[in-house]
């Protein structure tokens, strides 16, 4: 079952359910999903010259990665083809019941603006502000301002809340994450990693 307006406000009142700051539920608060906000950190992938990334190799993605944060009132520029990281303003929990799915804006996808390439999905247990995988698809530069809405969360419950949720007990890699996280795929256990 996927939550409307009125079972997600009954959820943030019981407090199982968080997203915080949410500054305007009016706005925010949609007929089945909620609004979230663009933070003010990214991460940008620079050239570099190595021939491939190794999925197995933490050291390579520093090489390429570089941490841009946004003054207030300034204004991200996404270049046509660019991926960057971005980050929500917002801080979410998820319960053991739910699964939340990151949705695009209509409004921005109209404008080519991708917001996830693949990491569509907050598991049940997941705490932590969501890192967000922007891309532009069109042939002309759009500005993206930290504070905006960028992304929407739908949340679909489960027959039965999960036996094993993420978090630390799993040892899940980003729970917990403030800023935009880059790949931890080197600690998935086909890398020799435990996860």
């Amino acid at each position: 079952m996927i939550l409307s307006d009125a079972d997600i406000l009954r959820r943030l009142e019981a407090g199982d359910l968080v997203v915080e700051p949410l500054d305007d539920p009016d706005i925010q608060i949609q007929p089945a999903s909620i609004d979230l906000r663009l933070g003010s950190q990214f991460l940008e992938f620079q050239h570099a010259n190595i021939p491939c990334i190794h999925p197995n190799s933490e050291s390579e993605v520093g090489e390429y990665v570089e941490e841009t944060e946004i003054e207030e009132g300034g204004e991200y520029i996404l270049h046509p083809g660019d991926f960057v990281l971005g980050t929500t303003h917002e801080r979410v929990e998820i319960p053991d019941d739910l699964i939340a799915h990151v949705e695009g804006r209509s409004s921005l996808g109209r404008l080519a603006i991708v917001v996830h390439a693949t990491a569509g999905l907050c598991d049940p247990g997941y705490e932590g502000q969501i890192t967000l995988e922007l891309s532009n698809l069109g042939t002309a530069p759009v500005a993206l301002t930290p504070g905006m809405r960028i992304s929407q969360l739908t949340f679909t419950e489960l027959k039965t809340p999960a036996d094993r949720p993420y978090g630390e007990e799993r040892g899940s890699k980003y729970q917990g994450q403030r800023g935009p996280q880059a790949s931890k795929i080197q600690g998935d256990r086909e890398f020799g990693g435990d996860q």
